[in-house]
């Protein structure tokens, strides 16, 4: 565990230029959906550094290289590129180039600030009899998507000083994975009217896939000092100002920079929309454009904050998720979705994994508005053509979604990945079950759903096999979500996930009208079939210890617990071969377990608990995605403590780098993690009945915490502390939900005790 920030509720604070700078780097990245960037410093820094700066749904895709090609392998590994980086500003003060990598500081002090959205920094530059004071500021904006803006403040402290402001813009990038320091885009165009500006295009590709064409433009504001010049050279633009300073003077610069792609407006319109952008936020100024921003800031928190009492780094926690969330989707774009890294680096190549059905979605559906959360379900029914594409490509029928994609086409390098984690597909039919008994709204389901629940289950029915020596239907040959093995037959959780799609398409084609038959080309005997692979589907379970097996050869494993591993062996993925890894019997992430939790209404607490019982102490949470579900059952099943462990681990899975690769980037998609272990493992909400449902407790180590819920219509204020539960319904008709197992109508206020005879039915 390494711990960089203070303790702050909402903040992350540090006195100290940290050694791992990549991971304080990672930890102060800042968006707002349309771009983002991690957090560098504007005057740059001469030692180890990652610089990144990323635009939504610009990517590129890079030729699969493979010796032993193999047909249906996805002909590119699609990647988010770095872009032209905005932000930096060079500071000479008497010709010496500022570099905190080596000069001489006091009084460093970084600052996020999640409630605004704002990286602050600030420093007192020494040398000789000469004292500089500095702040820098920067957020990029939540009001005005293709606008950021840094604010740099300088003042002589003691002695005179000679000083020089660079602003910039550096289309020099590469990425961090790039093979050979290869550069993706090609300068299109550059100038300093109306304002310095810079377009690149993404170099062309062979495979027909789009180029995007971006245009970076900044206006500078500067009070102290003048501008003496500019440079233009290649992929390059800069403003110069300099100055003499006494003691006690002042200068400041603002930048404003906006950001153009071609995705939203045609190449010929970029530089004056730009430059529109640009005008409106010098008009408005620094002072106005900050309070737009922050106003947007304060009403995306108030439906979604979690409140937490008796806690300042769980509090810390939840709210840093929330925030990294909120800085990377906020639904305003149907042709976008989560990448596992959001804008703070480039590992997983930034594309939309089943992350975001598994995890994402359940937390959107109640802490935005219904145009934010189905923008999510909107995204894989635009996709579905590409997913008969991609079943096509492995020489099946059906739709296939993809694991790793950008437009729906399948981009993934790993045999592995591509061709056996077929899984994901069950992840997207959830995604849609999900949305639809929480909101009991049927008219997605009924009129989009539906096209994409028969594609998957055409998909499931010709991948299945028919066993004769078994009479029944087998998946061989996949990699279940336990990524720590390959190739297995008889994935519980892959069978089990494929025969319920089967059942819900069923459920489903029986409420749709006849045209909607004919369009689909449905028929009965296909209907039949369907029945007939779900009811003789097989499952592999051990009766001697009554427990699902994870797939066929799990059990002749050597099977040991993880506290047999000596604590230099973690994390295994770090420190041991993949043969070893496949070989053990230690697990990533939920497997079996993962089951549970998704179909958690349609298995007893028996189930549950034995399954947990064996399973967790395999299992070494090396996913990001690990923890909430554990959290999820344990809270469940009454193993509080194990909740709390599994809370701690996925709220502050990053700020505490519990899987030491934090510096590669934040683990965005798994950062509902901490909310869902919030309000489906402590605060026990369920919907998959249709009906709302609480069974609630308060964490020990807690005095108690609340948090507020959307739910069809309705806005709901939920507060729990050891003694009682308090629902109040601040918007919206009276409710008829479920605690405790008992039916309440929650008009305006209602409270129930948590004493024994309630805690009983958490068991």
């Amino acid at each position: 565990m390494e711990r960089l920030f203070e303790i702050n509720p909402w903040k992350l604070t540090s006195n100290k230029l940290e050694k791992n700078k990549r991971l304080q780097e990672s930890l102060t990245s800042i968006g707002n959906g349309y771009m983002g960037l991690r957090g560098n410093f504007e005057e740059g820094y001469s030692k180890d550094t990652h610089i990144g700066t990323y635009i939504a749904g610009v990517w590129f895709p890079d030729k699969t290289k493979v010796g032993w090609w193999k047909i249906g392998y996805p002909d590119y590994f699609g990647k988010v590129i770095n872009a032209t980086n905005f932000i930096p500003v060079d500071v000479y003060i008497n010709d010496h180039k500022l570099d905190l990598s080596k000069d001489q500081i006091d009084q460093f002090v970084l600052e996020l600030d999640m409630k605004q959205g704002i990286l602050t920094r600030s420093f007192i530059w020494e040398k000789n009899d000469l004292r500089v004071a500095f702040r820098f500021t920067r957020f990029v904006s939540a009001s005005v998507k293709e606008l950021a803006v840094v604010n740099i403040k300088v003042q002589v402290i003691k002695g005179n000083a000679q000083l020089s402001l660079i602003p910039f813009m550096d289309g020099n990038v590469v990425n961090e994975d790039s093979n050979y320091q290869e550069s993706f885009w090609d300068e299109i165009n550059k100038g300093s009217s109306p304002y310095p500006f810079l377009t690149t295009r993404t170099k062309e590709n062979p495979f027909g896939t789009e180029q995007f064409t971006v245009t970076t433009m900044m206006g500078n504001q500067i009070k102290g000092i003048r501008k003496q010049r500019e440079q233009i050279k290649s992929m390059y633009v800069d403003e110069q100002f300099h100055g003499s300073l006494s003691v006690g003077e002042e200068v400041e610069l603002t930048k404003f920079i906006s950001v153009i792609t071609s995705r939203d407006v045609s190449d010929q319109d970029h530089i004056e929309k730009a430059s529109q952008v640009i005008e409106l936020a010098i008009a408005n100024g620094w002072e106005g454009v900050l309070h737009d921003h922050k106003e947007e800031w304060d009403d995306r928190w108030n439906n979604a904050d979690v409140i937490i009492t008796g806690d300042d780094a769980s509090q810390q926690g939840i709210r840093f998720n929330i925030f990294q969330l909120f800085s990377t989707y906020y639904g305003e774009d149907p042709r976008l979705n989560v990448g596992p890294k959001g804008f703070t680096g480039e590992k997983y190549g930034g594309a939309t994994y089943w992350d975001t059905e598994a995890c994402i979605l359940p937390m959107y559906l109640s802490v935005t508005n219904e145009e934010t959360f189905k923008q999510l379900l909107v995204y894989r029914h635009n996709q579905l053509d590409e997913a008969y594409v991609n079943a096509k490509k492995q020489g099946l029928e059906g739709a296939l979604y993809p694991m790793v994609t950008f437009t729906g086409i399948e981009c993934h390098n790993e045999w592995e990945i591509t061709f056996e984690e077929i899984h994901r597909n069950a992840a997207i039919a959830h995604g849609i079950f999900n949305y639809t008994t929480y909101t009991g709204n049927e008219s997605y389901l009924l009129k989009q759903g539906i096209d994409i629940l028969v594609g998957i289950s055409r998909f499931w029915a010709n991948r299945v096999h028919y066993s004769e020596s078994n009479k029944q239907y087998m998946i061989h040959g996949v990699t279940g979500p336990n990524e720590y093995e390959n190739n297995v037959s008889n994935n519980w959780y892959t069978n089990t996930m494929a025969a319920w799609c089967l059942d819900y398409t069923r459920e489903t084609v029986d409420k749709i009208g006849e045209d909607k038959w004919v369009e689909l080309g449905l028929s009965n005997p296909e209907i039949e079939n369907w029945r007939e692979i779900s009811q003789n589907m097989y499952r592999p379970i051990s009766e001697e210890l009554d427990v699902f097996i994870q797939h066929d050869t799990f059990l002749d494993k050597e099977l040991r617990t993880v506290d047999t591993l000596e604590p230099t062996e973690r994390p295994i993925n770090q420190n041991w071969s993949w043969d070893k890894i496949l070989r053990s019997p230690f697990i990533k992430q939920a497997d079996v377990l993962q089951g549970l939790y998704f179909l958690n209404h349609m298995f007893t607490r028996e189930e549950k608990e034995r399954n947990f019982n064996f399973y967790e102490p395999m299992t070494v949470h090396e996913s990001s995605l690990s923890p909430l579900v554990h959290s999820i059952l344990a809270s469940e099943l009454g193993k509080t403590d194990k909740a709390f462990e599994m809370y701690e681990r996925t709220a502050r899975l990053d700020l505490d780098n519990y899987n030491n690769d934090t510096e590669d980037g934040l683990h965005i998609t798994s950062m509902s993690g901490g909310w869902l272990s919030i309000v489906h493992g402590f605060a026990g909400m369920r919907t998959y009945t249709k009906e709302l449902t609480f069974t609630p407790y308060c964490p020990d180590h807690w005095q108690g915490y609340e948090f507020k819920l959307n739910y069809r219509g309705r806005l709901l204020k939920v507060k729990v502390n050891h003694q009682l539960v308090e629902f109040y319904l601040e918007k919206g008709d009276p409710l008829n939900m479920v605690v405790f197992n008992r039916t309440v109508t929650l008009k305006e206020y209602h409270s129930v005790p948590i004493n024994k005879r309630n805690a009983e039915d958490l068991l």
